[in-house]
């Protein structure tokens, strides 16, 4: 249960106020810490909510405040357990819908199914499209997210989508991790993330170079080469996501072996599953950096032995929360 903080001061957030809808903020429990960050900059509190589990495994969510009216924005990100989250999601969802909110959007940071795009294998469901499905059935009238594995999941919705990217961030920090950005290189860990690094590597006015892979099998993909030069120069490996760090042990791999002389890596979603944090304290880098779309907890950074950081993210949903609330475009915030 969130508790509910002192009323903000009205007149530091005028812009907040300028619709006739209330703007009420909500967080399921898989990332709470980020929904409250993301009110600490919007300068409202958090809403209240409950959320239990009874002992036969179901589910029972009850806001403790009015809807009625109100321009609802609830907080979720799709991290383990992955299924209750979604649950719980839909649950608080169709319960905003039922207790007369006038919006409910639904801020997803991190949209684990997106990985689930196609069908490229007999008999599997595109999970991707389905989620997106019980969202609008359960009333979602919009959805906030950030960095989606495949772009074209922002189709499965039939309801307006807000897309959000953690580049500007990535960028900043790499920008901090070395006195001339211009002597970095930018590495793509594949070519499905080679637009991705030409964009930071032009925000930082670096080099860029790109792993070629070849598909051993359905299940397995091989590094074969590394397009670029990065011998006796620091690289920035980027990326959507790191899950058990199989394939960045592969690209870090072959950039050492290239000659790159020191390694960071940069991520929006820091999922860590598996044996990634264990991979992470031994793998050849000096850093692995992820946004808090995902909750890293303080044991895994420890257990990392100093090796992961943390980066920031919520004044950028909250800025595209205070946007959406007010009318104003969203797309502006990319400029």
């Amino acid at each position: 249960m969130s508790e509910r903080q002192p009323s903000p001061d009205l007149g530091s957030a005028p812009e907040l106020i300028s619709r006739r809808a209330p703007l009420l903020v909500f967080s399921g429990q898989s990332n709470k810490p980020l929904a409250e960050a993301i009110c600490q900059n919007l300068g409202i509190p958090l809403g209240l909510s409950r959320t239990e589990k009874f002992t036969n495994d179901n589910l029972i969510v009850r806001y403790e405040e009015s809807l009625r009216e109100g321009d609802v924005f609830i907080v979720q990100t799709f991290s383990t357990p992955v299924s209750d989250s979604i649950m719980e999601l839909l649950m608080m969802i169709d319960a905003a819908k039922s207790a007369s909110a006038g919006r409910v959007t639904a801020v997803i940071p991190y949209y684990s199914y997106a990985r689930s795009d196609k069908k490229d294998s007999p008999r599997i469901s595109i999970a991707g499209r389905l989620v997106a499905d019980l969202l609008q059935e359960a009333g979602a009238d919009r959805v906030l997210t950030m960095t989606l594995h495949a772009p074209q999941v922002h189709g499965f919705f039939k309801v307006p989508v807000d897309h959000l990217s953690a580049d500007s961030v990535l960028s900043q920090h790499f920008r901090s991790c070395v006195d001339d950005p211009h002597e970095a290189v930018v590495l793509a860990p594949d070519a499905g993330s080679i637009k991705r690094a030409a964009g930071i590597a032009h925000r930082l006015d670096a080099g860029l170079a790109m792993v070629d892979k070849q598909r051993i099998s359905d299940t397995e993909v091989s590094p074969r080469a590394l397009i670029g030069d990065v011998k006796d120069r620091t690289v920035f490996i980027v990326d959507d996501e790191v899950s058990t760090a199989g394939s960045l042990i592969e690209t870090v791999g072959i950039a050492r072996s290239m000659g790159a002389k020191d390694v960071y890596v940069g991520v929006t979603h820091g999922v860590y599953t598996g044996p990634a944090i264990e991979r992470i304290a031994q793998l050849d880098v000096t850093q692995v950096a992820s946004t808090n779309t995902v909750l890293v907890s303080d044991e895994k950074i420890k257990a990392a032995g100093g090796k992961l950081a943390v980066l920031d993210v919520a004044p950028h949903f909250a800025n595209a929360i205070r946007n959406i609330h007010s009318g104003e475009s969203v797309s502006t915030l990319f400029s």
